[in-house]
């Protein structure tokens, strides 16, 4: 039996800024139905990747593909259309806004009929499909009613992976999503990622700088280092020492990366 192609398929990717290279043939290969963790020090290229896949910049070189099919991605809304949703570290929430129309800003609803052709937003359909999605996921708010800006850290990340959750149908990418929370928001937060790939069988590209959230939820992980892809491999092979030192430089093998 043919094994399925990568959800996303990233090929000798590169990108510079001015006498800057950021990225120097990046590789990266993200299964179905996993949570793949792209980790590596300060300036290693993460954030760059990370909007080159979004959509945002355009690399210089290289190839992508999203379930076997070469795309190219001139702004996010191509990015989005091919399957793939970011959810930044900002959140890119309106605070002022239910979560309804969070999860549906800019693909707003609209009601049947007339209203719907003059115009009018169906905030009762958003509101409902917004419960599906946070109950799918485990999570639940006081009010729909409310602002997301009075949320905490926790639900407000619930409402921004509910987005993604419903827009994305190949890979969800999560920036630093357990950065400033605490304890017990960090394991809610862990539990939706987890809860992605396994009860809604979406793969999940998770760029942290946490060790234990690296190895409590990912399957596989890739290091950046200096631009350059050093190490893909199994989490289950690896000891949080072989990470830090394939980030340092300290553990790349004479003969280069290990892939």
């Amino acid at each position: 039996m043919t094994a399925p192609p990568p959800v996303l398929d990233v090929a000798g990717v590169t990108k510079s800024y001015g006498h800057v290279q950021a990225l120097r043939g990046v590789d990266l290969q993200v299964r179905p139905r996993e949570v793949h963790a792209l980790v590596g020090d300060n300036g290693a290229g993460k954030s760059t990747l990370m909007k080159i896949i979004a959509g945002a910049v355009s690399p210089d070189s290289g190839t992508i593909a999203v379930d076997g099919r070469p795309v190219t991605f001139a702004r996010p809304a191509d990015a989005q259309a091919a399957g793939i949703e970011t959810v930044y570290q900002d959140l890119a929430l309106a605070p002022t806004l239910t979560a309804g129309e969070n999860l549906y800003l800019g693909r707003e609803v609209l009601k049947p009929g007339l209203l719907g052709r003059l115009g009018f937003v169906d905030r009762a359909a958003m509101n409902r499909s917004a419960e599906r999605q946070l109950s799918t996921l485990g999570a639940k708010l006081q009010s729909l009613a409310s602002e997301v800006g009075s949320l905490s850290g926790g639900q407000k990340q619930a409402v921004a992976v509910a987005r993604a959750s419903l827009w994305g149908s190949a890979l969800i990418m999560l920036d630093e999503p357990t950065a400033a929370l605490g304890v017990s928001q960090t394991e809610f937060v862990l539990k939706l990622v987890e809860q992605l790939r396994d009860e809604r069988g979406l793969s999940v590209l998770l760029i942290s700088h946490s060790m234990p959230d690296v190895f409590r939820v990912a399957d596989r992980v890739t290091v950046l280092r200096l631009g350059q892809t050093v190490l893909t491999e199994e989490i289950s092979a690896l000891s949080t020492n072989d990470l830090i030192a394939a980030m340092t430089g300290a553990g790349i093998p004479a003969g280069g990366p290990t892939t």
